[in-house]
């Protein structure tokens, strides 16, 4: 039987950089474009002789904003990939979009390439904190985009949401976790906004301009969500995402569970027999290496066992079923209490994490205070 592989493809164009976003991503690069589906497509067929022996079970197409792009581009890449690698019948392929950049065509394409699952990037509902984010669209894109959506065939679609913004209130979050539950979206994504260095909002912070919402907003706010949304059947399976029965994302499953993953992009990264690696990030350089056939990987590092145990629990914690003791032990050839028993018993006692039905997992506690559980196991 094939082993399953996943595979991550990164389209880093998008319209404008949003004030919050510290991702590989270049607006107004539209000139690059077809070289670099080029260059994807040379990247891929690198891996084809790596991969025979491989079923490739999800497809994650991210960035950027890949809905930017002409569909024409997402479709050719698409078939590439499914007439020259083993694609898994039950493929779930995935593709960002933001509200403002989908139409019926590009929809329809995508259909039509094998793309079954839509992620639209909507953040809020109210048209002030869109602007405060530097969004590019208003609401009515989004309802617009989503309708278009369902009446081409999709049915598995997933909406990112952003609390914890500065100038939101509690009943703004609550409008927007209303307007999602109302449109019956099948997966939502609720992040807590981080500004980070390098970003309009970081360099806003360092100025005095815009200060962070408190630890105690920030957690009013996601525990509004997960009670809200639970009341709604969405089951919270990781410490950021609700599903509905049947929706979970198994390509995220699969970086949750440190199964394997390639990478493929500017970037990009992958974990593949044991190594983790990244593509160069620089757009330009990637591109001008490809067409001169000089790799684009770099920083290899092969995963030792010490380290490799470390990543399943930082990794494993992150999902609201935790940890199997069982398959812990099956996997590592020793018992999780060999390994951080002494860890393992303090966060116990500090109500940070407990065993339930043969598994380890976040309290209410620990969800607030994740951060300071996974400290405990690097």
């Amino acid at each position: 039987m094939k082993r399953s592989v996943s595979l991550y493809i990164h389209i880093p164009f998008c319209k404008s950089k949003c004030f919050y976003c510290d991702f590989n991503s270049f607006p107004c690069r539209d000139e690059l474009i077809p070289a670099y589906f080029n260059a994807l497509e040379k990247e891929l067929m690198q891996y084809e002789k790596k991969l025979k022996d491989y079923k490739i079970s999800t497809v994650f197409i991210g960035g950027g904003t890949p809905s930017v792009v002409d569909p024409n581009n997402i479709y050719k890449l698409m078939s590439l990939l499914n007439e020259n690698f083993d694609v898994d019948i039950d493929l779930e392929a995935t593709i960002e979009s933001n509200p403002g950049t989908l139409s019926e065509e590009k929809l329809d394409a995508y259909i039509k390439s094998g793309i079954n699952r839509l992620s639209i990037g909507l953040q809020a509902v109210q048209k002030n904190l869109l602007k405060e984010l530097g969004r590019v669209h208003e609401l009515e894109e989004f309802d617009i985009g989503y309708k278009l959506a369902l009446k081409v065939g999709f049915k598995n679609i997933n909406t990112d949401l952003i609390f914890g913004i500065p100038w939101q209130t509690l009943e703004d979050w609550d409008e927007t976790l209303e307007y999602v539950i109302k449109c019956n979206i099948p997966h939502l994504s609720c992040y807590s906004l981080k500004i980070e260095d390098g970003t309009v909002f970081g360099d806003k912070l360092n100025r005095g301009e815009i200060t962070p919402v408190s630890d105690e907003w920030d957690r009013k706010m996601y525990w509004m969500a997960i009670e809200k949304l639970g009341r709604e059947k969405y089951h919270h399976y990781e410490i950021s995402n609700f599903s509905k029965e049947g929706f979970k994302c198994r390509h995220n499953l699969v970086y949750w569970k440190c199964l394997e993953y390639i990478g493929i992009g500017a970037g990009s990264h992958s974990y593949f027999d044991n190594i983790r690696y990244n593509n160069i990030v620089d757009l330009d350089k990637y591109i001008d290496r490809m067409n001169k056939n000089i790799p684009v990987i770099e920083n290899e590092q092969l995963i030792q066992k010490e380290d490799s145990i470390s990543e399943y629990m930082i990794l494993g914690l992150r999902l609201t079923e935790g940890i199997s003791l069982e398959d812990f032990e099956n996997k590592f050839k020793m018992g999780i209490f060999e390994v951080y028993n002494k860890e393992i018993e303090s966060l116990i006692k500090r109500n940070l994490i407990k065993i339930e039905d043969g598994r380890l997992k976040l309290t209410s506690s620990g969800l607030d205070l994740a951060n300071q559980v996974f400290m405990e196991f690097l």
